[in-house]
């Protein structure tokens, strides 16, 4: 599968808003469309999955190593695949220009033109050189031009670009190509998508054609990663010896608890049942061997959750001794309770002994790397796992609370990772399958 990676001279370039132009752009002219996205974000690919109507893969090689991200990427499935990229070009540790160059793909830059014309070509040039200097095989393909308006606008900025750096187009200013905003980003794209006619005359300013050129086939063997990708899931699945569709795991998913990549779904069916429900609805806890609960908003959703029958019954099913997995929104759900901005406070599942509050900023952002301090659902003792952090709560926990991890790059909570009660675990830091954390936890539902 081809590939092309949309990258941003900074953050709030409109880079979601140009990737979902290309995707609308590159469809109309007949090819299909694999979206992804590079870094462990989750808003950035629900609009994704809105425009083009399938999963958008995460590609990050802190949280799935090079050779797990290559795997994701071999398992999408079109003619050209979308990767849109995270901040600035070359900002982070694990920069968009360094997963292009690990997966071998061009980029085509974003650059904001709403006060420049020629200097945005001049910026684009820069940004096309100074790989060289970083020392990374980032190649700089392309321009599309964000916020720039038609005729001498357009005309000017294309113009001004070398040869070697062809003008892919433009998206206009427009305030129907605005998403909103809240704390963890954009709002998701169920939420606030863009209208098609929005959208399509955003793609009317993309060169699809010229666009698809510069996309290429990565040099390294896509059919081998995914021929080792099914080869991991059948192993794993004939490793867990609890019969022939392996064990149920139930998946809570609604708007409280939406962040979850969607490899981790693909793991888990690979690897026995999954049998959703919605905490929020106060559907029943399905007849499962294990419970998975993603993150999300459970604060915007603390009052329904609180009323929930969900997680009374949740709480019982721990109590006995069912193992209970939740990231961040998880954790929180699993707490004994949940205050809200406004101060208000909601009793969730009482699980996990620690209160959470929601703050006006973020109390954490990072790429993580946890050190089990003894075995828990997720690793072994002395195992390290690695992950991303991003929430906006703090939590509280008791004297006596019980931690899984000792933490080495990252906050968690004062230091320490992964509160644990009974067969519980709540972490603040989500880790995606790569890791074989959804391996060790789906094998632990058999002891």
């Amino acid at each position: 599968m081809r590939g092309v990676v949309v990258a941003g001279t900074a953050s709030g370039v409109g880079k979601t808003v140009t990737t979902l132009a290309v995707c609308r752009a590159l469809e109309r002219e007949g090819y299909a469309v694999q979206p992804a996205k590079a870094g462990p974000d989750f808003i950035d690919p629900s609009h994704h999955a809105a425009v083009v109507g399938k999963p958008s893969r995460s590609l990050d090689p802190w949280l799935e190593g090079e050779d797990g991200m290559r795997r994701t990427y071999a398992r999408g499935e079109g003619d050209i695949c979308v990767v849109e990229g995270m901040m600035g070009l070359y900002d982070g540790d694990t920069s968009t220009a360094r997963v292009a160059a690990l997966l071998d793909l061009p980029v085509v830059l974003v650059a904001d033109a709403r006060a420049g014309m020629q200097s945005v070509a001049a910026t684009a040039y820069g940004f096309r050189t100074y790989a060289d200097r970083m020392g990374i095989d980032a190649d700089v393909a392309g321009v599309i031009a964000s916020r720039a308006h038609g005729g001498r606008h357009a005309e000017g900025i294309r113009d001004a670009l070398p040869e070697e750096l062809p003008y892919l187009g433009r998206v206009p200013p427009s305030d129907d190509l605005e998403i909103p905003e809240r704390h963890l980003g954009l709002h998701l794209g169920d939420e606030a998508p863009l209208s098609d006619e929005a959208l399509d005359a955003a793609a009317d300013g993309i060169r699809a054609d010229a666009l698809a050129e510069v996309a290429r086939e990565p040099d390294w063997d896509t059919e081998a990663f995914e021929a080792s990708a099914r080869v991991g899931s059948a192993r794993a699945q004939t490793q867990t010896a609890t019969g022939s569709d392996g064990p149920t795991v139930a998946v809570a998913r609604d708007e409280a608890f939406c962040f979850v990549y969607p490899s981790t779904l693909d793991r888990l069916e690979s690897l026995g049942t999954v049998s959703y429900f919605s905490p929020v609805a106060g559907d029943d806890l399905p007849d499962c061997d294990g419970v998975y609960l993603p993150g999300g908003y459970p604060e915007r959703f603390a009052a329904e959750l609180a009323s929930s029958p969900t997680l009374p019954a949740l709480s019982d099913r721990a109590a006995d001794g069912l193992p209970v997995f939740g990231e961040c929104g998880g954790l929180m759900a699993l707490s004994e309770s949940l205050t809200t901005t406004d101060g208000d406070a909601h009793e969730m599942a009482g699980i996990l002994p620690a209160d959470v509050t929601m703050r006006e900023r973020y109390q954490a952002l990072d790429h993580v790397e946890l050190r089990a301090t003894d075995g828990t659902l997720t690793a072994d003792a002395g195992e390290t796992l690695r992950g991303h952090e991003f929430h906006y709560s703090s939590a509280d926990p008791a004297t006596d609370a019980r931690f899984a991890f000792d933490v080495e790059r990252g906050t968690g909570i004062d230091g320490r990772e992964g509160l644990t009660e009974y067969r519980t675990l709540g972490t603040y830091a989500h880790v995606h399958p790569e890791s074989g954390a959804f391996d060790r936890f789906v094998s632990r539902l058999a002891d």
